[in-house]
């Protein structure tokens, strides 16, 4: 009977058993080779609040919790999603166009820090949203992309506030025949002649290469109202706490480059 007794004891007891959490530990990218992820590892609460929720999605970061009520009020006013995609795609080219000067943006090969330099628009190609760039094949900044292709361009209009980021990827192009489409003999001012008969700093000239950035995605903002009207509504906005409505902030997704560039 007691062994009867202990064995019924030992089976209604509850079995432990060892689990094993996953690390919450991410190794550690190559932050030259590998563009930057964000992995979600929490799951939403019932009963969180919007801001906790959206922060959880994978939005980022967050100092306050404001509610039901928008933390970005300046781009719910300014967002501008009623657009078709041609209309996007041409009103970003023609102010990258008529700009002509922007940041690039790539990744020191050496430090792995972030470095912007300013460059000239040569040109557009696939309807304005791939852009060329005059490079020295020897400068810095081809080393960088060798190393990391991800780039980013911004361009800005300081009288206007109108302004435009595009990230890609980019390529180093020496192709003569797109060199001499594109050559411009001012270059020559920045090639120099080094009197070898070969780097003249001319279309021929060996160093004179191309930067082609492929798009990905773009954000830009583009002006609704002129100088005088900007300034009276952002003065309201100061007194009323209303958003300034002053600005078309429009996104490209790279769903719309995708199907954008399969038609161009």
């Amino acid at each position: 009977m007691r062994i009867l007794f202990n064995r019924a004891l030992c089976a209604a007891r509850p079995t432990r058993r060892t689990i094993t959490l996953p690390s919450l530990i991410q190794p550690q990218h190559n932050s030259l080779t590998q563009p930057y992820t964000t992995t979600n590892i929490k799951t939403t609460h019932p009963q969180q609040t919007k801001t906790e929720t959206n922060k959880m999605s994978g939005q980022g970061f967050s100092n306050t919790d404001t509610g039901n009520k928008p933390a970005d009020p300046y781009k719910q006013a300014n967002l501008d999603t009623e657009v078709p995609l041609d209309q996007k795609i041409k009103d970003l080219a023609g102010f990258m166009t008529s700009n002509k000067f922007s940041m690039m943006t790539t990744r020191d090969s050496k430090t792995g820090y972030l470095l912007s330099r300013c460059m000239a628009l040569a040109a557009t190609e696939s309807g304005g949203i791939d852009l060329l760039f005059h490079t020295n094949t020897e400068s810095g900044k081809t080393d960088d992309l060798k190393s990391d292709e991800h780039i980013n361009i911004s361009f800005l209009n300081s009288t206007t506030g109108d302004w435009a980021s595009v990230s890609g990827t980019a390529s180093i192009v020496t192709d003569r025949d797109l060199v001499r489409k594109h050559y411009n003999p001012h270059l020559k001012a920045w090639f120099g002649d080094l009197g070898d008969g070969v780097h003249d700093g001319g279309p021929e000239d060996p160093r004179v290469g191309v930067i082609r950035v492929k798009m990905v995605t773009a954000h830009y903002a583009i002006s609704t109202k002129n100088f005088v009207g900007k300034v009276a509504d952002v003065a309201q906005g100061a007194i009323t706490g209303k958003p300034a409505s002053v600005n078309k902030l429009r996104e490209i997704s790279e769903q719309e480059v995708q199907s954008w560039r399969s038609s161009h």
